[in-house]
């Protein structure tokens, strides 16, 4: 039974800081790419960040230079530091796992970014 486990979320202020969290089980955590989505009601799920290995990682334009994506394979899990965070990276963060066209996803976490 393959799970992914968000934690980290919360409500932060402008300019503030907050790291994800992401383990996962049932998969062979390694051999997987993860990646971040985030979504808010009525829009689509739209990626934040993915990483293949430590040295392949992409972002979405509107986080570059403000989001890091890292993962550690002994731990199974993936990360994301979220840094100079704005208003409108208010949304939940959703974890996800692929391979081979199979995906996985997390039950996401509530990030709020407001003063």
């Amino acid at each position: 039974q393959v799970q992914l486990v968000e934690s980290g979320g919360g409500l932060v202020q402008p300019g503030g800081s907050l790291r994800l969290s992401c383990v996962a089980s049932g998969i062979d955590f390694s051999r997987y790419g993860m990646g971040w989505y985030r979504q808010n009601p009525g829009k689509q799920r739209e990626l934040v960040a993915r990483i293949i290995s430590i040295s392949t990682t992409n972002y979405a334009d509107s986080v570059k230079g403000r989001f890091t994506i890292s993962r550690d394979n002994a731990k199974n899990t993936v990360y994301l530091q979220m840094n100079s965070l704005k208003p409108e990276d208010t949304a939940v963060y959703y974890c996800y796992a692929d391979r081979s066209g199979r995906g996985y996803w997390g039950q996401g976490t509530q990030v709020t970014v407001s003063s």
